[in-house]
């Protein structure tokens, strides 16, 4: 009895660590910035899929509320802050559905299994990838108006580095979800 409840907090205490560093590992991607075409590249939805495939997704949501809360609290987490502003306020901005949409991402990713054929792994990041912008799309109308072209602004200039970090996700995916056995 007593080796079942070590493990059990040994399980807590790893998944805690993995939880926190997870933020972090969050936050750099947020701050880095890669010269793209049309906008600047973070490896924001990246890593966000990449913690649901490696960790599943009771880890993937909460490292994605601990770093959604980092941010409200008024660290400097979220990738325009604090040039364009830090907590809630920062969070209630243009951003907030993509930022909701992460938690959706990283569940649905981490739902790609071992035995998921090549074309249901591709299906399945899209739909993930997809979740951020839908949420992206409904808070950014709501926000300045369903007047503007708001498809051209939260979605397009995106794309092209959308479909790259799903092609670098898809080529890593299966050794990933291998790595995940020993976690």
């Amino acid at each position: 009895m007593e080796l079942i409840k070590q493990n059990s907090q040994t399980k807590i205490i790893k998944s805690l660590i993995i939880i926190f560093f997870g933020s972090i590992l969050l936050a750099i991607s947020a701050k880095i910035k890669i010269p793209f075409y049309p906008v600047p590249m973070t490896m924001q939805t990246f890593v966000v899929m990449l913690i649901g495939i490696s960790f599943g997704g009771k880890i993937a949501i909460a490292t994605i509320s601990l770093y959604l809360l980092e941010g409200i609290l008024g660290l400097p987490v979220f990738s325009n802050s604090p040039e364009r502003g830090i907590g809630l306020t920062y969070f209630m901005g243009p951003t907030m559905g993509y930022l909701i949409g992460f938690l959706s991402a990283s569940y649905l990713a981490s739902l790609i299994r071992e035995d998921d054929n090549q074309l249901i792994i591709i299906i399945k990041l899209l739909i993930s990838v997809s979740t951020i912008y839908f949420f992206g799309v409904l808070w950014l109308g709501t926000l300045i108006g369903w007047d503007k072209p708001i498809l051209e602004l939260g979605v397009l200039p995106f794309m092209l580095a959308e479909i790259f970090k799903i092609s670098l996700l898809f080529l890593i995916t299966k050794k990933i979800i291998k790595f995940r056995k020993f976690i």
